[in-house]
């Protein structure tokens, strides 16, 4: 391997690329509970989003560069592979592209993305270390749902207010969803390195099956999105989505659970994490859009594919 392209694997790990296919989603899903489809906000959101995602594992690994020395000596950093000095200022590069491009979307996605910004940066810089790491960690994911349906409702003027079928409001339910599925990854992972927790991963696996089962069930959708959904063919996809975000965490979590090995513990927050995808598409079927629900479901396979490369944790 070339010295240049040993470069760009370690930033390739720094960044945790194979991580970056569990963003679009965010918004997608988004974009889903507000009844719209996704547009130009939509996608301005996505980059955002996948730009502040980056800032957040630039800063993560410098802010944890004494620790990885002891415990991770072969990440980028305390390799010597990555200077620290470049991995701030990629971190605080990203965060300026995430920003500029939430301002393109408007105002509301603006304040979002800041407020998103604030918790990335609040959660590497110290919140990580406390009991509040795992809550900041799920309103950082909550907030860039909210992103994605705020950067997509103001087509229709509808950003902050509005009906129970386009307001923000109505993008609430997923954004808890997946904030909670977050919270669950994220306590798991506050023992990946050491192992030893048993309680966590149990606690995961039952948020996981919980999650599973409201998610993939069938319910009534806002009058004025009945035809375009196609409710049948909706819920049908929302149930398939959802056993497959169950199937896809319920054994890691089981088996770090019964051996919570730092080995076994990191394979069930690798798994927590790209479980995610499945779970941002049946958050989109159950809106009533199953086309968007499809089209993020098929991030998985490329994640998969690049996850045995390069590590998402």
């Amino acid at each position: 391997m070339t010295g240049r392209a040993q470069h760009l694997r370690a930033w390739a790990e720094l960044l945790r690329l194979p991580a970056l296919f569990t963003v679009p989603g965010d918004a997608l899903a988004g974009a889903s509970a507000v009844g719209l489809r996704p547009g130009r906000g939509t996608f301005l959101a996505i980059g955002s989003s996948l730009c502040l995602y980056e800032a957040g594992m630039a800063l993560n690994d410098w802010a944890d560069r004494a620790e990885d020395a002891v415990d991770r000596p072969h990440r980028p950093l305390p390799s010597g592979r990555i200077r620290p000095a470049a991995a701030l200022a990629a971190a605080g590069a990203f965060t300026a592209g995430g920003l500029a491009l939430a301002h393109r979307a408007g105002r509301p996605a603006t304040l979002l993305a800041t407020a998103l910004a604030g918790t990335v940066w609040a959660y590497d810089l110290g919140l990580k270390r406390t009991q509040a790491g795992p809550v900041a960690m799920a309103a950082a994911r909550g907030l860039d749902v909210l992103l994605g349906a705020a950067a997509t409702a103001p087509r229709c003027g509808q950003a902050l207010a509005g009906g129970p079928e386009h307001g923000l409001g109505a993008a609430l339910p997923t954004a808890t969803t997946i904030a909670a599925h977050i919270l669950a990854v994220t306590t798991v992972s506050r023992n990946e390195t050491q192992g030893g927790n048993t309680a966590a991963p149990l606690a995961a696996l039952a948020a996981s099956l919980t999650l599973a089962r409201w998610t993939g069930r069938t319910h009534e959708l806002p009058a004025g999105r009945r035809v375009a959904a196609a409710p049948g063919l909706s819920g049908s996809i929302s149930t398939a989505l959802a056993a497959a975000y169950a199937g896809a965490t319920a054994r890691p979590y089981f088996h770090a659970a019964l051996n919570p090995s730092p080995p076994l513990t990191q394979r069930a927050v690798g798994a927590g994490i790209r479980s995610l995808i499945p779970l941002q598409a049946a958050l989109a079927a159950r809106a009533g859009a199953p086309r968007t629900a499809l089209i993020t479901a098929a991030l998985a396979p490329l994640a998969q594919r690049i996850a045995p490369k390069v590590s998402v944790t």
